[in-house]
């Protein structure tokens, strides 16, 4: 790659770095009481969480959450979720790794891989996606969910990226 080039591709990487920032929402620091947030999961108040109705292929699960604890920058959340026997579509809005705390559920993704998940188990969903979930008692897990970056900005950091790992391998200041 020659000088020019990488001049080029980081004037580039510069301009889209500064239109995804004006996307990007101000982010407020939270007071210090929220730096840390420890607690109990089975004295957390877990609240209804109705599965949308139309989404729910056989049975009648009654879903439940208690939200644990959201990002300074509501981009990222940790909850408590559980859910009665029943069968039902899930979108998945935002990227999501849950893991088991207790019970089985049955996972089918939108690609037809098929996997049954239980106690102590860690699964990935990305977000923009859909899964069927058959659950025949009763299901509690962890969610750990966060917002995907908006796409100017992925590509903005996959760009430098890029130009970090192009410029080290040929000696040019990144």
């Amino acid at each position: 790659m020659e000088l020019g080039d990488c001049m080029v591709l980081k004037v580039m990487l510069a301009s889209m770095a500064a239109f995804a920032a004006r996307a990007v929402p101000v982010v407020v620091a939270m007071p210090q009481s929220k730096s840390f947030v420890a607690g109990a999961s089975d004295e957390m108040e877990m609240k209804p969480s109705p599965i949308e109705p139309s989404w729910i292929l056989s049975g009648d699960p009654v879903a439940r959450i208690a939200e644990h604890s959201r990002g300074q920058d509501d981009a990222a959340m940790t909850a408590l979720w559980d859910c009665t026997a029943g069968e039902f579509r899930w979108y998945f809005g935002w990227d999501e790794t849950v893991m088991i705390l207790e019970g089985e559920v049955h996972i089918t993704t939108e690609d037809g891989v098929e996997r049954t998940l239980s106690a102590g188990d860690v699964a990935y969903f990305a977000g923009g996606t859909w899964a069927t979930w058959r659950i025949d008692r009763y299901l509690r897990k962890v969610a750990f969910c966060r917002k995907p970056f908006p796409k100017p900005l992925t590509i903005a950091y996959r760009l430098r990226d890029l130009v970090r790992q192009g410029s080290g391998s040929q000696g040019l200041a990144a």
